[in-house]
């Protein structure tokens, strides 16, 4: 819940409308940007919370602070695990947990050549890092130029639907591709046909994507209209008749996934 004054943080079974309001992460409120992830273990029912926030250097462009605050509902306590200076790069609101894992999608502030606009940071969670440890480090470049990128926890592979971008302006979106992360390398998992492509009407070069278990939803923010691609068939089809519709021009659409799940309590 976010308005201009103050932000909180609400944990919440949409099944059994059960919720709980987090206490406050250290550190100050206010920051450039924040992405927030949200992991649950399947036998304790322990859930883990965290949090990515992105503050520019005063008077530095190229220098962004990355800090990572994490919260265990066993525990029921917020702790600061990482704080980094990151040259050059900055995170954003893109993060997602898998297999213990925290990873962040980072996006360049400047300079570099168009194939690294975006990478990856991967940060464990319950790791032991010393003073001289930099996440830095570790980078994942991204596969291809990207426009956007999505990342999602499917059945513990991280999995990243990004916008393609044209050659000669990155910017520029051409395609959407469909990735899944192996150690260190990116696997092309599929291209969104064209046909697909064009019947989104007019599509920004950044989109909504979230997905479950094999199941992978792209929408265009500008529409209602979504589309399912199974990782496991290799099919594309649309979603049934949305329950929304657009009622007017500047009308904007998102949208996530959760698995139903009666026994997880806040």
């Amino acid at each position: 819940m976010d308005n201009d004054s103050r932000s909180e943080l609400y944990a919440c079974n949409p099944i059994t409308k059960c919720f709980r309001k987090l206490e406050d992460p250290p550190g100050s409120r206010l920051s450039d940007y924040s992405a927030l992830a949200v992991s649950v273990n399947r036998v304790s029912h322990n859930y883990t919370v965290s949090i990515v926030k992105s503050n520019q250097v005063p008077r530095d462009f190229l220098q962004w602070q990355l800090s990572i605050y994490t919260y265990n509902s066993d525990r029921r306590t917020w702790m600061t695990s990482w704080t980094e200076v990151l040259t050059g790069w900055r995170g954003g609101d893109e993060s997602v947990i898998c297999n213990g894992n925290l990873y962040v999608l980072i996006y360049s502030t400047g300079g570099g050549y168009p194939e690294n606009r975006h990478g990856l940071l991967a940060y464990r969670l319950s790791g032991r890092y010393s003073r001289d440890d930099k996440l830095i480090k570790g980078f994942i470049p991204a596969p291809c130029p990207l426009t956007c990128g999505r990342l999602m926890n499917l059945k513990d592979k991280l999995v990243m639907v990004g916008g393609i971008g044209k050659h000669d302006r990155p910017d520029i979106i051409k395609g959407i591709g469909i990735w899944v992360l192996n150690g260190r390398e990116w696997q092309e998992i599929a291209r969104m046909p064209h046909k697909f492509f064009q019947g989104f009407g007019e599509f920004d070069d950044v989109f909504a994507s979230s997905g479950t278990d094999d199941l992978v939803y792209i929408q265009s923010y500008g529409g209602p209209s979504l589309l399912v691609f199974n990782l496991n068939q290799k099919q594309w089809k649309w979603s049934h008749k949305c329950p929304v519709t657009k009622r007017f021009p500047l009308q904007l659409f998102t949208g996530f996934c959760f698995e139903p799940r009666l026994e997880i309590a806040p």
